[in-house]
């Protein structure tokens, strides 16, 4: 009979500790993106903190994991230096439940490690529903909009910038149109390099580097290739030549106007600026979330399969696809008019002489 494994008695900052330090290593593996990373240690050093890093771990119960979710959530989010961003005091349900998933496999890979017999999730109190749905600004466009926002970075239709050395319009344009068309992740169009793109006479394909660094290969279109073309001929190394020296700005896709490599915060930027210009009357927020959300909601309502709409997005399951799919104004009632069975009801029932013939 083989004996049990012994048990390896740590604090919570030690434990806390090791387990970051495997999830670093993940990150520079590609297993986890640098973003998850950040996430994960931001929420175990909050989680220590609360538990009380001088504890051993194995002493830590279910009660004592509800405590720190609840005095987690009573807490207001660091994110927000404006209140008016969001609503109601302390953080959400949806990032209590993000905090949680992330205690949940921290204890989880102690429970692996043998840092505790039995791992306290388990007798924690189920999560909270997020209830209320998706953000308006995380939500699909419709056709009409998107091609409003494409349109606002097109050529002539840019807001002059007021210096001509800071005249982004192209990469703006082709940023957006990335966005739209393919509907990558924000952290895999910053993280583009320009060496992703395999640019041959007749096809240009983007080797997208996505989470837990699984890769898919997408298609440009040709009117995407040539927005890439110019802008990679007309403005990338005028910005790529202020930063020389810097091997990451050489590498990037997308650069700053210092020529630096665009971070997400700058491609939500860029797009939020592309959203003030677009008409009125399809004038509202919207995030790169929501591009990715158009892209999906579009390509299914003009019945593409929604396996194949996964692939580009880089998900794993169609059920995650799923999510991303908005409806879109007008599209159940044109569903319900194309119904098979809709002309049949303008339309003498049949059989019923021959019902009369067999009476």
């Amino acid at each position: 009979m083989v004996a049990p494994p012994r048990l390896t008695l740590l604090t919570v900052a030690q434990a806390a500790d090791r387990y970051l330090a495997a999830v670093q290593k993940d990150a520079v593996r590609g297993v986890l993106s640098p973003t998850t990373a950040r996430g994960y240690a931001r929420d175990v050093r909050e989680l220590a903190a609360l538990l009380g890093p001088g504890r051993v771990l194995d002493d830590v119960t279910g009660d004592d994991v509800d405590d720190a979710l609840v005095t987690y959530q009573s807490r207001p989010d660091g994110r927000y230096s404006e209140p008016s961003r969001k609503s109601g005091p302390g953080r959400s349900t949806a990032t209590v439940n993000r905090f949680r998933q992330s205690a949940s496999r921290f204890f989880a890979h102690a429970a692996r490690e043998y840092w505790v017999q039995a791992d306290p999730m388990l007798w924690a109190a189920p999560p909270a529903r997020v209830r209320g749905g998706l953000r308006v600004a995380r939500t699909a466009l419709s056709a009409a909009a998107a091609q409003a926002l494409l349109a606002t970075t097109g050529d002539g239709s840019s807001r002059p910038s007021p210096r001509a050395d800071q005249d982004l319009a192209l990469r703006d344009r082709l940023a957006v149109a990335l966005l739209l068309v393919l509907g990558p992740r924000v952290s895999e169009l910053s993280g583009a390099d320009v060496a992703d793109f395999a640019r041959e006479p007749d096809q240009t394909r983007w080797r997208i580097v996505g989470k837990g660094g699984a890769v898919r290969t997408v298609a440009l279109s040709p009117p995407l290739a040539s927005t890439l073309e110019e802008y990679l001929a007309h403005l990338r190394p005028r910005l790529a030549a202020r930063r020389a020296h810097d091997d990451d700005a050489q590498r990037a896709l997308l650069l700053t106007w210092r020529g630096r490599r665009a971070d997400p915060q700058t491609v939500r930027g860029l797009l939020a600026r592309a959203v003030e210009r677009m008409p009125a009357a399809y004038r509202r927020p919207a995030t790169p979330h929501a591009l990715r959300h158009t892209t999906a909601t579009l390509l299914v309502a003009q019945g593409w399969d929604v396996k194949v709409v996964a692939e580009l997005l880089g998900h794993a399951s169609i059920a995650t696809t799923g999510v991303y799919l908005d409806r879109i104004e007008g599209e159940l009632a044109a569903a319900i008019r194309a119904h098979p069975l809709s002309a049949a009801l303008g339309r003498e029932a049949p059989g019923v002489d021959a019902l009369d013939e067999h009476d």
